[in-house]
């Protein structure tokens, strides 16, 4: 292992993960986990920009402009949203104003990172899913006489089923999973927010394949992680990035036979998905804003706004290939919530 360069950065990073956040601020864990693999995110970029290792990177590099790349990054490169890319910058200026408190020569770079300013979110941004089809398409690429791939098929069924973020998904253990008459498994969401969501029958039958490869002989009443990586005989949650990488794989081989699969294909990707079939089939917007664990159901709005558009365009493209004179659309921007509520038959 190389030597630190900057020793006082990773002690910061370290009080600022272990200390400050759990026993101070008395963070949840998820967000202690959030703030970690942003950090790592950073780092990791950082190192890649100055072909240096993570070791070699100091604090004076955590500047206004090397910020500003990574954001852009994560929102052009890897096709983030405006509210991901604001969740993002929200934790390094986090880290920054702790490391300023604790150290006053660094209030400077605090001041000048305050300078970065958070996209605008538009609450009913065109929202990304995929079709039945492409669902399948994608499902059906991975290799399942591998037990990685195996085990990628089902953590792909599973961010399907239970319309999951990817951080509720990582830290499922096997006693949050209940196979009695109602199979369902709880899930651990923001705020140490707890909700508890069905699993579907043909989902149980994938979950009982994968625990007798992955848990052969253990109880559901073990705290084992559903998913994990298993490293010099311990085992530990498997990482966000990593199901990332393992799901564009997936995608970019199944684009092939169905040209339908996005260039970018990501977790949260399912859970829009799984949102939008569940709502074309007839699920009320309150069901699932309580499936996906929606504080508020104006958040869930989003979901019959995409296909109330998606059902112009067709309409459009219809009369377009017709006889009849096609009027110029109108897009409608509205604001008040009780005028939405009606609008979608609220």
């Amino acid at each position: 292992m190389g030597r630190v360069k900057d020793t006082e950065l990773f002690q910061l990073i370290k009080n600022f993960l272990l200390v400050y956040l759990p026993v101070q601020r008395k963070c949840s864990s998820n967000t202690v986990t959030t703030y970690r693999t942003v950090l790592n995110q950073f780092l990791n970029f950082v190192a890649g920009e100055k072909k240096i290792s993570i070791l070699s990177v100091t604090f004076d590099m955590f500047d206004k402009d090397m910020v500003n790349k990574f954001l852009d990054s994560i929102t052009e490169k890897r096709g983030f949203s405006a509210a991901t890319r604001n969740n993002r910058l929200a934790v390094l200026k986090a880290f920054i104003s702790y490391a300023s408190a604790c150290k006053p020569e660094y209030i400077s770079v605090y001041s000048e990172l305050s300078s970065v300013k958070p996209h605008k979110i538009d609450q009913f941004a065109k929202v990304d899913y995929m079709s039945e089809e492409t669902v399948r398409a994608i499902l059906e690429a991975p290799d399942l006489t591998t037990k990685i791939g195996f085990r990628d098929r089902f953590i792909m069924i599973f961010l399907y089923d239970t319309g999951a973020r990817v951080n509720e998904v990582i830290h499922v253990r096997l006693c949050d999973i209940k196979l009695d008459a109602t199979p369902k498994v709880t899930l651990h969401g923001k705020g140490e927010k707890i909700r508890v969501v069905p699993l579907m029958k043909e989902t149980v039958e994938h979950l009982k394949n994968y625990l007798g490869v992955f848990h052969p002989g253990e109880s559901l009443l073990s705290d084992e992680w559903l998913f994990y990586v298993e490293r010099n005989g311990t085992r530990n949650p498997i990482g966000d990035d990593t199901i990332r990488v393992r799901l564009q794989k997936y995608a970019d081989t199944a684009r092939e036979k169905c040209p339908d699969v996005p260039d970018k294909v990501y977790p949260h990707l399912w859970r829009h998905t799984r949102a939008m079939h569940l709502y074309q089939n007839g699920m009320s917007l309150s069901l699932i804003a309580q499936w996906l664990g929606h504080s508020q159901i104006t958040t869930t709005l989003v979901y019959a706004h995409a296909d109330t558009e998606a059902k112009r365009i067709a309409i459009e493209k219809a009369m377009a290939n017709g006889d009849q004179k096609s009027s110029e659309s109108t897009n409608y921007t509205v604001s008040d919530e009780e005028k939405i509520r009606k609008l979608y038959g609220l």
